[in-house]
């Protein structure tokens, strides 16, 4: 595919990745290499312009109005990175620039009003924006004029931090220029300063300022003035300049064509899956709720067009779950009351968080089961920091199920401790912390442990209840989260009355189980579904990839590497 066919069909490949910028890009690539238009044999030569414009240097020489450059063209031919179209020329930036300078060293004095003092943050969409520029006094500015006076059609360039942006000088208004910025002077009949401006932002400039750009003081990259001069410049007739610029701008307008109808596509497509999961996961009673979530679960691959929807999907499927909206009932299974006796919390259903469906039953994490707390043995103590006991802490709180911990401590310290032993099938849970801010850590121990104090335990009164009430925990998330206490300093905790008296959910046992195993087929689906959307975008990303460098490296052996320009 060659340049022209791939920006007659890029539409096509714009759902890639940073396809946008990509495409931007590549165009300033083929811009800069001669490969956007075709030329006109008609034209100056490149080489007859490069004369032109030594002959202009010399006479402004001469007359005192230019000082005399050393010529920097030795080993040009040698280190040509591109091979230039007939009828161009390669040289460099000191060949064809009548000035390159940068601004005042020194931090002024800044005023209310004045001057605008200019730095690399006033550069914006390739122009100058004074909106927000710091000013100094008109004093200051006559003095810091003398040595570099910015006028219209000079090119500004960021030499210090992200270097190379960058921007025309198009307005006659007086500023001044702060070190960290660039000047560069050019005969503008000689020369179309936005052709400037699009070499020195574009992919093969970048290339030359990695290899001239140094270390600065505080480890911040920068070009010197100096290395400036040797920067590689591809020139064109003055004519084709011209052109270059106006494809450009028309290619450029196509691509905020492209990006708007981009993202508003994306954002249709985004706020479908939002509305849905939303409404699924507040949603009401009405008869049509339960056949819209099965609908939205069984085509929620199709829904989900971004990885980072993947978290909102796995939370609004616990929130079924818990809520009894995920699986129908079976009129036949064991009610919850029936298992759960005095364990069940007498309430009011004008009270209720929501309504329960049939068979369920509201408890407490209180009530159903044995509650235990957690603490540090002494660490004066070596004896009791020599076992194989895990002691949980919430750094461990990482997976659903703890058989191990990153700490041990040993049976003496069980026994001369307030640490107790957890047996093993038992609710662990994160109950301060600074994660509290935004997860609530669960896990269930599938061995004997003992956990600090950050932590509380529940000993459910039904081994078969601890699937269950771990999914359940995560589908309270959003709940136990408007829980948490926040102290001045920034502390988070669970107040262990706040949170073993909140109310539960609990439906029959064989329920319970159904639910778990729906849910775990679901957790999978959507862990094939976030690594298909990795895979997706990774994929369509080096394609584009290839295409483009097919499409810019059909002559390989005379071009740079399409890493170097797009990696």
């Amino acid at each position: 595919m060659n340049p022209v066919q791939l920006l007659e069909h890029f539409e096509r490949l714009a759902d890639a990745p940073d396809s946008i910028p990509l495409l931007r890009r590549f165009i300033l690539d083929l811009a800069v290499r001669g490969r956007l238009i075709a030329q006109d044999p008609n034209d100056e030569s490149g080489t007859e312009l490069l004369k032109r414009i030594q002959a202009e240097k010399a006479r402004l020489v001469s007359e005192g109005i230019l000082k005399h450059q050393s010529r920097i063209t030795t080993a040009v031919e040698e280190r040509a990175e591109i091979a230039t179209p007939r009828g161009w020329a390669l040289t460099t930036l000191g060949e064809v620039a009548h000035k390159i300078t940068d601004g005042t060293h020194k931090t002024p004095t800044y005023v209310s009003e004045g001057v605008p003092f200019v730095s690399v943050k006033d550069f914006s969409g390739g122009r100058l924006d004074f909106s927000h520029t710091r000013r100094i006094s008109r004093k200051e500015h006559t003095m810091l004029y003398k040595r570099c006076d910015p006028q219209r059609g000079d090119i500004l360039i960021c030499r210090i931090g992200t270097l190379g942006k960058a921007v025309l000088v198009d307005s006659d208004q007086e500023f001044s220029l702060f070190v960290s910025v660039g000047l560069i002077r050019f005969s503008q009949k000689l020369m179309a300063p936005n052709y400037v401006r699009l070499l020195l932002n574009s992919p093969l400039a970048e290339m030359e300022y990695d290899r001239i750009k140094v270390g600065g003081g505080t480890h911040t990259n920068k070009l010197n003035l100096g290395d400036l001069h040797s920067i590689l410049v591809p020139l064109p007739p003055l004519a084709e300049q011209h052109r270059i610029v106006a494809k450009v701008y028309e290619l450029m307008a196509l691509c905020d064509r492209l990006e708007t109808t981009q993202t508003e596509r994306k954002n249709r497509r985004h706020q479908l899956a939002t509305t849905s999961l939303h409404y699924l996961s507040n949603g009401g009673i009405d008869d049509n709720f339960d056949g819209y979530a099965r609908f939205c679960l069984s085509h929620f691959q199709h829904l989900t067009t971004r990885s980072e929807q993947i978290p909102t999907v796995r939370q609004t499927i616990l929130n079924l779950a818990i809520r009894g909206r995920l699986i129908s009932q079976d009129r036949n299974d064991e009610p919850a009351a029936r298992f759960l006796g005095d364990r069940q919390l007498v309430r009011d259903s004008a009270t209720d968080p929501w309504k329960l469906p049939s068979g369920w039953a509201w408890s407490s994490f209180g009530l159903i089961g044995e509650t235990l707390g957690g603490g540090t043995p002494s660490k004066g103590n070596p004896e009791f920091w020599k076992g194989s006991i895990p002691w949980v802490s919430p750094k461990d709180m990482k997976v659903d199920e703890i058989n191990d911990a990153q700490d041990h401590i040993s049976p003496t310290a069980v026994e001369q401790s307030a640490v107790r032993l957890i047996s093993k099938g038992s609710l662990l849970m994160v109950v301060r912390g600074m994660i509290l801010a935004h997860s609530f850590p669960t896990a269930i121990n599938t061995v004997p442990v003992t956990i600090n104090q950050d932590m509380k335990a529940i000993v459910p009164f039904r081994a078969d209840l601890i699937r269950f009430l771990l999914l359940l925990t995560k589908g309270l998330k959003p709940e136990v989260l408007r829980l948490v206490l926040r102290s001045t300093h920034g502390t988070c905790k669970l107040l262990t009355d706040d949170l073993f008296s909140m109310p539960i959910p609990i439906p029959p046992l064989a329920e319970q189980r159904r639910i778990v195993d729906k849910v775990n087929e679901l957790m999978a689906l959507c862990d094939r579904l976030g690594k298909q959307l990795n895979t997706a975008q990774t994929e369509s990303r080096h394609l584009l990839e290839a295409i483009l460098d097919e499409a810019l490296n059909d002559n390989r052996d005379r071009r740079g590497s399409f890493e170097k320009s797009y990696g």
